[in-house]
């Protein structure tokens, strides 16, 4: 028989074809269990070829539930560790079906290994989930296909975002079928969000130590499986109600990136248990030190780190891609720790052919493209160095951003190059203004409320005695730690929540938002709030009410963006002239109205951004900055003939301004946006 086309578990004919890559097993067992998780037979897999162990199993049909038994040699010292007393989990299964149960026959050792499979001690069937045959389904609507130039990006949870949402139904909550819900999708739709970026949806595991401290991982980023969806996120058919929700986001218009974990599983290092990787293929599945290799390199912080340079590895996380882009008509990835998958040996590289792999790849190059651009191995941050098309997490704008508004000295000069796009990161490299994601706030860290509520982290809820998370935040309180009725301090925050969304939404490039954000979520100052799976995280709806002025203020802001060309263009802008010997395409003036000079850019708070256009409408935008603590006069500038100044936006909600003699006045902790027509 030949080496079958597919891994994983596929329908043909009358039976099922079962293949598992496991190059140096000696053998290789399939386990199936019926309904209530019992082992009804044990077939050893008849054919191996190029190091795919492979079957069909006549009568075999949809819904069987079944695992992998892996033999061969324990010797920990060259990297090799198979235990047949572990039940494997497919890396191909397209679905599990029950719970990972934290115990003692999870790990594996000399003594497991050389037991027989069906010790009562070390067999870890009854706690390891298993894998399900699934006829062939798909995503049947058509995808959106948004524009970079049009994206704007909502990051949340399928938990977060519907957990407290009182529209939708009580079982369908924190499930793939509450983001089918018309209210929420409304909302979003809304706020002229282009596109929802999801927290991982692949299978994941709550970690051991989160269970012994009766919590539970929230974010997602620790996956067991890179095909099969998050059972808590679903009903009795967990593919199914996935499409579903892709289908009916897609119907409302929006697309979906799915936030992808390629560099680290949840098996952890050495001391960790054997679940499906490490007992099929060890040496390929992960990076394993040349003079060590019973150890494995941490360039996650995870324990482990996936070895991407390996054939086998390399063709999962493509097959995952593919599955996901080709039958669940995904929009886009975000790659989390996303060097790990152009890290050679001798260091990270653009040129990696796993970058090749996908830009060769007729649908996978066809989608958005996000890298997460740092983790913790050596060299490990990479921001502006992937090969376009890719995007980047740019959390330099986020930094300068916070920065400028809190108020911090010589940090002008640098907030200006974010809000240009970042050309000195991403413009030697070939790519424009949209390889750059801005924002300001993200799952991880403190929300767009607690930016400007809260100095210190608050993370004593996470049991780690506050050592965790972030420690700069580049935030500010405004005065008070937390909550507060201060009116002074409440109005200030306000100022601030929208100068820092209007820093996102004015600036070249990419905006992304922080769901809730726009209606005052807060975690009470916990910036690393991954094991809070409970109303620390969930979005409180009923905010929405309360908050629906600086709601209406966000949706305004994007309607701006959406509607002023200039905020969003496809190259960088130096300086050159609209027209033959005409006025530069950009400049960056004093309040004065005069251009700033290069010292002056180590001391000044208050500035103005020109940009102007050529045979468009607006033909001009000015965007004036003051993050001083008292008023400023900005002087409108000439445009080199007729027209007028029009204010369109104004970041104090309590206090109106206007524009007088081309001069407007700008209160303390302000921005302002004006559009200039012919």
């Amino acid at each position: 028989m030949e080496t079958p086309e597919r891994l994983g578990a596929h329908i043909v004919h009358d039976g099922v074809q079962f293949a598992v890559y496991a190059p140096a097993a000696q053998r290789v067992d399939l386990c199936l269990f019926d309904a209530e998780d019992r082992l009804t037979d044990v077939l050893t897999l008849p054919h191996q070829d190029d190091g795919i162990w492979h079957g069909w199993v006549s009568g075999c049909q949809a819904g069987q539930r079944y695992g992998y038994r892996a033999f061969g040699r324990w010797a920990p010292e060259e990297g090799l560790r198979f235990d047949a007393t572990k039940l494997l989990i497919d890396p191909y299964a397209r679905q599990l079906s029950g719970p990972l149960i934290w115990c003692d026959a999870l790990f594996s050792s000399a003594v497991s290994a050389a037991a027989a499979p069906d010790h009562p001690r070390f067999n870890s069937a009854h706690a390891v989930p298993k894998g399900v045959v699934l006829p062939e389904v798909g995503a049947t609507r058509p995808r959106p296909s948004v524009p970079w130039r049009d994206t704007v990006i909502y990051e949340g949870s399928v938990r977060g975002l519907t957990m407290r949402h009182p529209d939708v139904p009580e079982l369908d909550r924190g499930r793939f079928r509450g983001l089918t819900c018309g209210a929420v999708l409304k909302h979003i739709r809304s706020l002229g969000i282009s596109s929802i970026e999801l927290l991982p949806v692949h299978f994941f595991a709550d970690e051991q130590f989160l269970t012994q401290r009766g919590l539970r991982n929230y974010w997602g980023y620790n996956t067991l499986s890179f095909f099969a969806p998050m059972n808590r996120y679903a009903g009795e058919h967990p593919v199914a109600d996935l499409i579903d929700m892709i289908d009916t986001i897609h119907d409302a218009g929006l697309e979906v990136i799915l936030d992808v974990v390629y560099n680290h599983t949840a098996e952890g290092n050495e001391h960790g248990p054997t679940l499906s990787f490490r007992g099929l293929n060890n040496t390929g599945y992960y990076r394993l030190p040349d003079d060590r290799p019973e150890h494995y390199i941490n360039d996650t912080g995870c324990g482990n780190t996936l070895d991407i340079n390996d054939a086998g590895t390399q063709r999962l996380v493509l097959d995952s891609l593919r599955y996901f882009a080709n039958d669940l008509q995904i929009d886009g990835f975000r790659f989390d720790l996303a060097p790990i998958l152009g890290r050679r040996p001798d260091g990270f590289t653009p040129d990696h052919p796993f970058f090749n792999a996908i830009a060769n790849d007729p649908v996978l190059s066809s989608r958005k493209l996000i890298a997460e651009p740092w983790d913790v191995g050596p060299g490990g941050y990479q921001l502006g160095q992937f090969p376009p098309p890719w995007a980047h997490w740019n959390d330099q704008f986020r930094d300068a951003t916070r920065c400028f508004w809190r108020g911090d000295r010589r940090i002008t000069a640098q907030f200006a190059r974010r809000l240009h796009g970042s050309a000195d990161l991403f413009e030697r490299g070939g790519g424009g203004p949209f390889s750059g994601i801005n924002f300001v706030t993200a799952h991880d860290g403190f929300t767009l409320m607690d930016t400007v509520s809260y100095r210190d982290k608050h993370n004593h809820a996470n049991g780690e005695d506050n050592r965790d998370g972030h420690n700069h935040n580049c935030s500010d309180n405004c005065g008070i730690e937390g909550a507060t009725d201060d009116t002074k301090i409440v109005a200030l925050r306000q100022r601030q929540r929208l100068n820092l969304m209007a820093s996102v939404l004015f600036a070249q490039g990419v905006p992304m938002l922080l769901a809730g954000d726009e209606f005052g979520h807060t975690q009470n100052g916990n910036n690393n709030a991954y094991a809070q799976d409970n109303e620390t995280t969930w979005l409180d709806w009923s905010k929405s009410v309360e908050e629906q002025p600086f709601t209406q203020a966000v949706r305004e802001l994007i309607a701006l963006r959406r509607d002023v060309a200039l905020l969003r263009g496809t190259t960088f802008r130096h300086g050159e002239p609209i027209t033959a010997g005409g006025l530069p395409n950009i400049d960056w003036l004093r309040p004065d109205g005069q251009a700033l000079a290069d010292h002056e850019w180590f001391h000044t708070h208050a500035f103005t951004l020109l940009i102007r256009g050529a045979g468009e409408e607006p033909d001009g935008v000015v965007i004036l900055f003051n993050a001083t603590a008292h008023s400023v006069d900005f002087a409108l500038p000439a445009m080199g003939g007729d027209g007028t100044w029009s204010l369109r936006f104004y970041s104090d909600l309590e206090r109106a301004t206007e524009v007088a003699n081309d001069v407007i006045e700008a209160g303390a902790n302000t921005c302002a946006l004006l559009t200039h027509s012919p």
